[in-house]
């Protein structure tokens, strides 16, 4: 049976469930072990996409949107709702509605529409850079460099403003044209919302900005805000700024660190943001070189003697600062949240800087993070140019303000959301809420200060016992009664400051629980082990007890168990286990996430941890599963480029592998390629196709960074050398050094005792079967 093509349903309308036939009942539903959930891009650029001029009708029992799956009855002027059954009369300017003269939300391919919703046009973006100065001169000219760049990258009616921190927190006035000007706040102290606005607000002899106020086109400036001012008016006063910037006055004393007050420069940010332009889009971007040494969200002590927490510290309580600075930055995730901005975190430096502690503040705000080794590399300056790109394929299409809202049929209750969002309170209709949360639950909307086209959330849902009408709900019809109904409605600013309302309405439908094969039919492997490694992350985020082991053990057994309900076998005979079709790759999924960075935090810091997790949680089924099992292309005289195993064996020494794991892209190249190339093989004339050969990996490494945000890290390395770890590292361990033919004789051998796919294999035949 041909398992069908899942990826072309996502292309049409940015939607993708693991399950596409459900069971009819709570119980059933459990034994299939993959949660129920979609893969939801709410920003996907999707051409076939009607943008139509009006606001959408809404249901008044559910606030559904108008979809093409309403039943609608022409004469009477009405349609029903296909989520909650409610009878709704049209307005008058659809008079003319009939069977020929249908809106476009009503034609049958329109399952996703899109409003243009008539309201003014949204202010200009504010841009806040917190700048660390406890750089060293070489970083510092660096980033100084990247800070200039940008400015000329952004619009000229945007508002820009600068704060740079280091022992002190320096707020600079760009509005003051005299002579350079800044408002100091001690680092080592923690202030209020209040005492900031107060000393920043009241000294400066006006009142303190309304919200929402405008100025010749750009979001409150002028008198109340001299500390966010259009670039067009504070350009050359800005760049002198950058120009003469230094490094912190205060120098380390021996043996200690610099003291870096990152915390408070956050929530003073975050406060000055509150204060001038609330509710308009605004972008906290925090430059960060080296980790917290003073005041709110200190991560550790000044002496050099005393190391950063490791993961080890963290499970053994003792990391003594991780608790209070975690506290102190949700404190200002929340007011960012509440105000409608974001926080983007440039984090470059070899040693970790507390972005475990401060990943709420870029979760909850949909906030960038960009994880480096100094501001002079490819990986931050690439990444943060693009930050500013707007136009053709490299533009991220960053949206604002966002609210994304879902509505199911009455049989269906939302668990949660699990992505860079933050929980509303609010619930569609009674019942819509399932008991158990995952994620981001008890809501059926979430806020998203800020969203990119590839921005993707994980919505979790738990099937109800069908036909039990104890809600008092009314039951559907019976032409409707074997499908349910799912719709996500996206509400945001665009780039153009346009308004637009996205509304996806899609349907699957219900079998009875014991009907196995169907249920299987409908399976989706791909967006199953996306959704599973949201689910064991959070889970693992948010529950302390919930380590790596036992993350293995829940993972392991989950895979048993689905196997047990989906594969055919004689009971205690592993050599008769076979699996359906649509579940023919998921163990390997597993095996690989299982390995991956995401569940084994061995050789990873809780910086990279918290960083890996981050990504994994706002990208769609496609790259989710390239960071969960990386893919391998090989490029050899043999024929074009073509893709091998993940494996060992594919090594080859006339081979040139390419490693796309997303963070990094590693070209490797075999051993006697390596030698051709050290002797200069491809300068000479008669050796052209060598030279091709050579240039092939390379321009299709530099299309993947291309198109990728993050900018991945791009190793190029040879068989045998020292960074052919970060190839080796993801390979399936099929031969090792203790295995019996030690690497089959040109292929390479792995110095590991971790298992192998084919014994993991073995062994979940052997326990799936068992009585």
């Amino acid at each position: 049976m041909q398992t069908p093509d899942w990826g072309a349903l996502e292309a049409v309308d940015g939607v993708r469930l693991s399950w596409n036939v459900w069971p009819n009942s709570r119980m059933e539903a459990q034994k299939c072990v993959v949660p129920f959930g979609a893969l939801v891009t709410p920003r996907k650029v999707l051409p076939e996409m009607p943008v139509v001029p009006y606001d959408p009708i809404r249901c008044k029992g559910c606030a559904a949107c108008l979809n093409p799956y309403a039943r609608v009855d022409f004469n009477a002027k009405l349609w029903i709702c296909p989520f909650c059954y409610t009878r709704n009369h049209f307005p008058q300017h659809y008079a003319s509605i009939s069977e020929t003269n249908l809106p476009a939300e009503l034609f049958p391919t329109y399952t996703t529409i899109e409003y243009q919703l008539q309201r003014p046009a949204g202010s200009p973006p504010a841009y806040m850079f917190v700048v660390d100065v406890c750089l060293i001169e070489e970083e510092l000219s660096a980033l100084k460099q990247s800070l200039t760049q940008a400015l000329s990258l952004l619009p000229e009616n945007a508002s820009v403003g600068l704060i740079t921190y280091g022992t002190h927190v320096h707020v600079h006035e760009l509005g003051f044209d005299e002579c350079p000007k800044s408002y100091v706040f001690r680092g080592s102290k923690e202030f209020t919302s209040q005492q900031i606005q107060d000393q920043l607000f009241r000294s400066t002899g006006g009142a303190r900005p309304r919200p929402g106020q405008q100025t010749n086109g750009a979001a409150v400036t002028g008198h109340q805000s001299k500390f966010l001012v259009p670039l067009a008016d504070c350009e050359f006063q800005l760049t002198s700024v950058l120009e003469e910037l230094s490094r912190d006055s205060f120098s380390a004393l021996p043996d200690c660190r610099p003291a870096r007050c990152t915390g408070t420069a956050v929530a003073v940010a975050a406060t000055l943001l509150a204060s001038s332009v609330s509710n308009i889009p605004a972008r906290a971007m925090l430059f960060v070189g080296g980790p917290a040494t003073d005041g709110g969200g200190q991560v550790v002590g000044k002496e050099l003697e005393t190391a950063m927490r490791s993961h080890k510290d963290i499970a053994k309580g003792a990391a003594p600062f991780m608790n209070k600075a975690t506290k102190y930055y949700e404190t200002v995730a929340t007011q960012l949240c509440t105000n409608g901005h974001c926080l983007d975190v440039f984090a470059c430096s070899l040693d970790q800087v507390g972005l475990a502690e401060m990943k709420v503040c870029a979760e909850k705000t949909g906030g960038m993070v960009v994880l480096a080794e100094s501001f002079a590399n490819t990986v931050f300056k690439t990444s943060f140019a693009r930050m500013f790109t707007t136009e053709g394929e490299d533009a991220l299409g960053v949206s604002s303000g966002g609210v994304f809202e879902v509505i199911t049929s009455r049989d269906v209750k939302t668990a949660g959301c699990v992505g860079p969002c933050a929980a509303l309170d609010k619930k569609t209709l009674p019942g819509a809420i399932a008991d158990v949360p995952v994620g981001s639950g008890g809501t059926t909307a979430w806020k998203l200060c800020s969203l990119s086209n590839d921005t993707s959330l994980a919505v979790f849902f738990e099937p109800a016992n069908r036909g039990d009408g104890k809600d008092g709900t009314q039951t559907a019809p019976q032409q409707q009664s074997q499908q349910f109904f799912l719709q996500f409605v996206t509400m945001c600013t665009v780039p153009g400051r346009e308004t637009r309302l996205r509304v996806t309405t899609t349907t699957r439908r219900w079998t009875e629980g014991a009907n196995i094969n169907d249920i299987a039919a409908g399976f989706d492997q791909e967006a199953g082990a996306a959704l599973i490694a949201r689910q064991l992350t959070c889970k693992m985020e948010t529950e302390d007890e919930f380590d790596c082991p036992a993350a293995t053990r829940w993972l392991d057994r989950s895979l048993i168990r689905l196997c047990q309900r989906f594969g055919d076998y004689r009971k205690d005979d592993p050599a008769s286990f076979q699996l359906m079709p649509q579940f023919s790759i998921y163990p390997q999924f597993m095996f690989n996430l299982r390995r991956s960075q995401f569940v084994q935090v061995f050789n990873n810091s809780p910086d990279e941890t918290a960083y890996y997790r981050m990504i994994l949680w706002r990208e769609n089924v496609l790259n989710s599963l390239v960071m969960i099992q990386p893919t391998l292309m090989a490029y050899s005289f043999n024929g074009p480029p073509e893709p091998v195993l993940l494996d060992v064996c594919s090594i080859a020494p006339d081979r040139i592998l390419v490693l796309d794991a997303y963070f990094s892209v590693v070209i490797f190249h075999g051993q006697t390629i390596a030698q051709w190339r050290k002797a200069n093989y491809q300068e000479q004339p008669e050796h052209e196709a060598f030279k091709q050969l050579l240039e092939a990996p390379k321009a299709d490494a530099q299309e993947i960074l291309g198109r990728r945000f993050p900018v991945p890290r791009l190793v190029d390395c040879d068989q045998h050398g020292s960074q052919a770890r970060f190839l080796l590292a993801k390979l399936n361990p099929s031969a090792t050094y203790n295995s019996a033919g030690m690497g089959g004789g040109s292929s390479d051998i792995i110095f590991t005792d971790d298992v192998s796919l084919q014994v993991f294999m073995e062994h979940l035949k052997r326990l799936a079967v068992a009585s």
